[in-house]
């Protein structure tokens, strides 16, 4: 395969590019390199060209004889605050469709491209009594009686967390993840009016080697990393029982391979969007704990943007991508303790 390949300097696209090398197949990288992702005094890596996915226009010659495009740029981060808007929108939203757009002028009709766990917002809950339930917003006063555990609507109860398959509604929390939802429209229509294919990759919490510590794009291991380096225990928010999926980077680089190759060999249907998990939940508290030898600090803290439990099911991939993760979070996350980390 001739792969495109953008945000090919990042931490995940790198990994991508890795493997897709060592596989074979020739890639062209493009990153734009922006501050919030490397902040000063970083330099470009060998390979790959500093172009920036929102002026994609411009990018039709270099389009031109790719199978298949894997779409890893992206703004990301919390998003939490209004502020953020516009500039989702403009790398993630604008971004995407100016790729969709010029890849249609150069006759490319393939794309895998980096969703996230995001945009379901609030995971799937069940209540003893009454079944699978929709929770709503965590009351303000529960939470700061340190009360975390979402109630069932219906009766008060407290819900049990279940796995969340990729037919769960999407509900958006942030300006992130309402761009990462709109990513997935913009390649859903372009998939239905030009013919074409394309997947999208809901990643769970990414970590491994590479991983950008300090930064807005530090993932929360990075961030219990960089604690325990200053020799300060690490902050976990609420009562640390909030469950994840925790999946590390070359398994994510593996789906993308796999989700590349059903693209271009026709096997992908018009429009899908998949899961990549691990497989093995795991509470932010054991995170914390397995990343060195100091005890976390349990704050109480929240933020109210947080959801509590957003845990993947990792079936649909593995049925239809042949995906399953190799690395689990027990072996996968001893080893990140050490592992090197961007500056």
């Amino acid at each position: 395969m001739k792969v495109l390949l953008t945000g090919a300097a990042g931490f995940i696209g790198s990994a991508i590019g890795d493997l897709l090398t060592a596989e074979g197949h020739e890639v062209l990288g493009v990153d734009a390199f922006i501050a919030q992702a490397w902040g000063a005094g970083q330099a470009l890596p060998d390979g790959v060209q500093r172009l920036d996915v929102r002026e994609a226009e411009g990018w039709i010659p270099l389009l031109r004889g790719v199978d298949v495009v894997c779409h890893q740029a992206a703004l990301v981060g919390a998003g939490v605050t209004v502020s953020d808007l516009p500039a989702y929108a403009a790398h993630n939203d604008l971004g995407t469709a100016a790729l969709l757009a010029a890849m249609h002028e150069a006759g490319v009709r393939g794309v895998v491209f980096a969703s996230s766990m995001v945009v379901y917002g609030e995971g799937r809950y069940r209540c003893p009594e009454h079944g699978e339930v929709a929770p709503t917003a965590r009351d303000v006063e529960a939470l700061a009686a340190g009360v975390f555990e979402n109630p069932c609507p219906t009766c008060g109860a407290p819900l049990d967390w279940k796995r969340v398959t990729e037919d769960a509604r999407l509900d958006p929390r942030s300006g992130y993840a309402a761009s990462k939802v709109a990513q997935e429209h913009y390649a859903s229509a372009w998939a239905r009016q030009v013919s074409g294919r394309a997947i999208g990759l809901r990643y769970h919490n990414v970590y491994g080697p590479r991983m950008p510590k300090d930064t807005p794009y530090s993932g929360v291991a990075a961030v219990f990393r960089s604690s325990l380096e200053r020799g300060q225990p690490p902050r976990v928010f609420e009562d640390g029982g909030q469950m994840r999926d925790f999946v590390h980077v070359s398994d994510v680089a593996r789906a993308n391979l796999l989700a590349l190759q059903a693209v271009c060999d026709g096997t992908a249907a018009p429009y899908a969007a998949y899961n990549v998990c691990s497989g093995s939940p795991i509470s932010i508290a054991q995170v914390a704990r397995m990343l060195g030898s100091r005890e976390p600090e349990i704050t109480g803290d929240y933020r109210l943007g947080d959801v509590r439990h957003i845990v993947a099911s990792p079936d649909l991939a593995r049925t239809e991508l042949g995906f399953t993760a190799e690395v689990g979070p027990a072996a996968g996350l001893r080893e990140f303790a050490h592992a090197p980390l961007r500056g």
